[in-house]
């Protein structure tokens, strides 16, 4: 009698299925993952771009409104002048010239005011601020109320639209 081997005999084509299957699952994640990332990179250039869009938006209308800034600083000591003149004509009595003179400052601030420029109020005994004034000099107060506070103001200061373009000059006491 002759005895006979029994092997298990494994069915290739199960093997290969296997196989196929796990290439298959590696596939499908690989295209998953694939996918994903490009998701991903659309998103951030997605989020870059609209980024992109609302800082140049942001830079054109802060161009806009201080476009002007170094022409009105310039405009400023005109302004000034008008200020100078007003005062030594009306200390002379020549009311006529005292009018003209008004009347052409008045169109200049006019003209300056609807392009955006204010001016900062400040007063003699207003509280001083280093944020908002410049400190031109410290003087003994007159009286004790009025330390570290404004006795004069040397230059009137102005703003053009929310920015400060010239600080006022102020004497303080101390």
């Amino acid at each position: 009698m002759s005895k006979k081997k029994s092997k298990t005999i494994e069915d290739p084509t199960d093997e290969n299925q296997l196989k196929d299957q796990e290439n298959h699952k590696q596939e499908d994640n690989s295209e998953v993952d694939e996918l994903q990332l490009e998701k991903e990179k659309y998103l951030r250039l997605f989020a870059e771009f609209e980024n992109y869009k609302k800082r140049t938006a942001r830079e054109r209308i802060e161009l806009f409104t201080t476009a002007s800034e170094e022409v009105m600083t310039s405009l400023l000591s005109i302004l000034d002048d008008f200020d100078r003149a007003g005062a030594e004509i009306e200390k002379n009595k020549n009311n006529e010239i005292f009018k003209g003179v008004i009347l052409i400052q008045n169109k200049f601030k006019d003209i300056l005011i609807s392009k955006g420029l204010s001016l900062i109020e400040v007063k003699k005994g207003d509280e001083f601020n280093a944020d908002n004034h410049e400190a031109v000099t410290q003087i003994d107060a007159p009286n004790a109320k009025l330390k570290g506070k404004i006795i004069d103001v040397i230059e009137k200061g102005y703003k053009l639209g929310e920015k400060i373009i010239r600080y006022p000059k102020v004497v303080i006491g101390k």
